[in-house]
């Protein structure tokens, strides 16, 4: 069975940047497309926009296709 999308890997993903943005990312072994989400998140809740990368990230997490 491939890991492609909507995998239970990617689901997991998902469900793991749900609650801290770029987890999924993390958990999918991309840490600098984690760091990234994580830290995006991070800058941007302080002007509560950090909502639209929270939202990027549970959505990349679970469309990741690995090549």
């Amino acid at each position: 069975m491939s890991e492609g999308q909507g995998s239970s890997g990617n689901v997991l993903a998902a469900i793991c940047s749900f609650f801290i943005p770029g987890l999924g990312q993390l958990v999918q072994g991309r840490v600098f497309k984690a760091l990234i989400m994580f830290v995006l998140a991070a800058v941007l809740w302080v002007i509560w926009l950090g909502w639209i990368i929270h939202l990027w990230s549970i959505v990349d997490a679970a469309m990741y296709r690995r090549d």
